[in-house]
């Protein structure tokens, strides 16, 4: 088995490819890491690097060697974090944010069932906006969002809440006495656009390019905030699809929602940065879906 000093010792010297950096950054001597490194490869029978007076590289055997152990490092340091965030127990402090005032219900669900679990830790709750929210997790002012679904760049939780995609027109819109649209006609009238701080990722999936058949979709302007873009749509500048909850949540006489009956469902979860996968912020993701699990609305 080996020694965690020789895995230290030949995972950092793979790294760096210099003795003195890798005897630097171990707080050893260069020749203890020679050393180390010499009787590695006496147990395996072969070269790990290849050494000259003006380099070191890695040899076949230990370039295979280092992409094997590197997983299995990480693993165990991960297993080792989890063993003290569990010793520690849950405790702290989480700051969770919701994105669009429908989810607001679904997080406190989240929030009264983790308590319950864990009343050592203190849950700060905060509504974030279009223009923040992804701000707000890269400079750690919230730990986890529940927001809707692709977040680009960010971890995510399993699905919490879905719903149907309507289409949000001006009420006096010719298309606002339809009972049920399909997602083609937006390639026949101008879509209103989420702003720019909002993913690539998203504004795909909420507004499109192209129909499903490919027909090119007109973009329309682009609006703050979503109570923005819909006073652009009240305004006949452009429709824009929505979740049918806005007819609850936002609901204007200056704005008709006609259902889109092949559009795919909305989804929305939680987001978080990956660096800040802690062990609270697990617990509160597994309560979240076990609160979702057993709302039935």
């Amino acid at each position: 088995m080996l020694e965690r000093l020789e895995i230290e010792t030949f995972l950092t010297l793979a790294e760096e490819l210099h003795f003195g950096r890798t005897a630097a950054r171990l707080q050893i001597t260069t020749g203890r890491v020679s050393q180390v490194i010499k009787a590695l490869e006496r147990r395996i029978g072969g070269l790990l690097f290849e050494r000259t007076s003006r380099s070191v590289r890695l040899t076949p055997i230990g370039r295979r060697l280092a992409d094997d152990l590197r997983p299995l490092v990480a693993g165990m340091e991960e297993a080792l974090r989890r063993a003290a965030d569990a010793g520690r127990g849950v405790t702290g402090e989480l700051r969770v944010a919701f994105l669009g005032e429908w989810t607001a219900p679904a997080l406190l669900r989240a929030v009264a069932l983790f308590g319950e679990r864990h009343p050592d830790c203190r849950v700060d709750v905060r509504e974030v906006q279009l223009s923040n929210s992804r701000a707000s997790l890269l400079d750690g002012s919230i730990d986890v969002l529940l927001a809707s679904f692709p977040f680009d760049g960010m971890a995510c939780g399993p699905a919490l809440l879905r719903e149907r995609r309507v289409l949000a027109v001006a009420a006096g819109h010719p298309l606002a006495g339809e009972e049920r649209l399909s997602v083609e006609v937006l390639a026949e009238h101008p879509v209103v656009q989420y702003p720019q701080v909002t993913s690539a990722g998203f504004k795909q999936d909420r507004t499109p390019d192209r129909t499903p058949s490919g027909r090119p979709v007109p973009k329309g302007p682009v609006g703050g905030s979503f109570s923005e873009m819909l006073t652009l749509v009240a305004m006949g500048r452009g429709v824009l699809p929505v979740g049918e909850h806005s007819r609850q949540y936002y609901p204007r006489p200056d704005v008709a929602y006609v259902s889109l009956h092949d559009a795919q469902p909305i989804e929305r979860g939680l987001v978080w940065r990956e660096g800040n996968t802690t062990e609270r912020l697990r617990e509160f993701v597994r309560a979240a879906t076990d609160a979702a699990g057993s709302f039935h609305p």
